[in-house]
């Protein structure tokens, strides 16, 4: 797996959409585990974790570091039940080009006993009764 240098990732973002992943991270009481975003897009907003994937990594791969990475939990179990796409007009860059994501979004289940260690991806973490409202997941067709 690979990082993408941050010149050469504005680069990439100018020309094409990036292909991230979402998790909605449900506790045993129902809750989803929100965190509030540090950076654009959404900055300042409650948001579920995800991030891009990396090359050579598989969603569930990604998915899994981006839960690690963002929120500390160690989960092995994930559902993939839909995807997520935006065109937010607003990218980390400064740029004028809109930012497109696509995500593979994943459900999981956290131990709310569990401490949650937050990185620099986000100032804050909540447990809420619903999802951003914003967040709106195409289902997964069965």
């Amino acid at each position: 797996m690979s990082f993408i240098l941050e010149d050469k990732y504005a680069q990439i973002m100018e020309l094409m959409p990036i292909l991230c992943v979402d998790a909605v991270l449900r506790n045993s009481k129902g809750q989803y585990l929100l965190v509030k975003r540090a950076n654009e897009p959404l900055k300042g907003q409650w948001w579920v974790i995800g991030g891009r994937v990396l090359k050579g990594e598989t969603l569930k791969q990604a998915v899994i570091r981006k839960i690690k990475e963002e929120a500390g939990f160690i989960i092995d179990s994930v559902k993939p039940i839909g995807y997520y796409e935006e065109v937010a007009h607003v990218n980390r860059f400064g740029s004028s080009t809109p930012l497109h994501t696509v995500s593979v979004v994943f459900s999981a289940i956290v131990d709310e006993s569990v401490q949650i260690k937050l990185d620099n991806q986000s100032t804050d973490w909540k447990y809420s009764s619903k999802l951003p409202k914003d967040f709106s997941i195409k289902l997964r067709e069965i």
